[in-house]
């Protein structure tokens, strides 16, 4: 079945007086309906019992129990997304919140990494034969192209996957000497674990950029421990991102001081052709 907030949105302009009282009931107290009775929801919202049931077949559920186990769903994903205010803020006041929010994150980041870990990362990335980043969804998809983007121009053989099952053959591939960068903000991902699980099989060392005590932690050689609490205004973007650049960004500076004269005769290959091919002068950026 889908979830009843979607079919509640679809049914909801052909719904009774009654029945939009319960609808509101629904958006705005889930966890109560999740653990009252029918006659309860009832006296709550002012209808009566066959109101209720009626409401339930509405949105397509065979009784007032089957009603309870969709709103239990829906809960237990996050109630804060059932009763969300959206208040109209200054675009000034957005901006200076989101930029010390950016600021905090990158602070709380520094005060907890443990750079050992982080410096001990960088040597086996710079002893490897192949690092593949791996990442899945938003922020570790992102964060394993952003790796592959800043250890390629030091003159190391990267690769980026994004794609589970790619990862998994990537993984097949591997050899003693490789390494795995692996990105999670959960640390719950099952099929990325697999995946790390396979490269272990065939020698790779594993790097973790992820929650420490988690299923992606407890399989690396190395974990660089990234917690951070979400905030709760659910429109604001998702904070770890920086935590994580700030971590990438410090790994790959490491590496480069590490491998000195190599990543430096890197970049200037790479500077050279941009330089003759697109740049005024040597001032700009190292790539778009």
């Amino acid at each position: 079945m889908r979830d009843i907030l979607s079919v509640l949105q679809e049914v909801e302009p052909d719904l009774s007086k009654s029945e939009r009282i319960l609808a509101t009931l629904l958006r705005s107290e889930a966890n109560f309906i999740v653990n009252a009775g029918i006659t309860e929801v009832a006296e709550r919202a002012g209808v009566s019992p066959p109101t209720v049931t009626r409401f339930s077949r509405r949105l397509g559920c065979d009784s007032f129990t089957a009603f309870k186990v969709q709103v239990a769903k829906v809960a237990f994903a996050g109630s804060r997304y059932l009763t969300a205010k959206t208040s109209s803020v200054a675009p000034v006041d957005v901006a200076d919140s989101l930029l010390a929010q950016l600021q905090e994150a990158a602070a709380k980041t520094r005060e907890t990494l443990d750079i050992d870990a982080a410096s001990r990362a960088a040597d086996m990335i710079g002893d490897a034969g192949l690092v593949a980043a791996f990442g899945a969804g938003g922020t570790s998809s992102m964060i394993a192209n952003e790796m592959q983007n800043r250890l390629f121009r030091l003159g190391l053989r990267t690769i980026s996957v994004t794609d589970h099952a790619m990862q998994l053959m990537q993984a097949a591939t591997l050899r003693q000497g490789d390494v795995i960068v692996a990105s999670s903000v959960s640390g719950l991902n099952d099929q990325l674990v697999r995946a790390l699980e396979a490269g272990k099989t065939y020698g790779a060392r594993i790097i973790a950029l992820t929650r420490p005590g988690r299923p992606v932690s407890d399989l690396a050689d190395i974990t660089i421990g990234i917690d951070l609490p979400e905030g709760e205004n659910i429109l604001r973007p998702s904070t770890s991102r920086y935590a994580y650049l700030y971590a990438t960004d410090l790994l790959a500076t490491f590496v480069a001081m590490k491998l000195g004269d190599e990543s430096r005769e890197s970049l200037r290959r790479v500077k050279h052709q941009l330089s003759n091919s697109r740049d005024v002068d040597d001032k700009e950026v190292l790539g778009d």
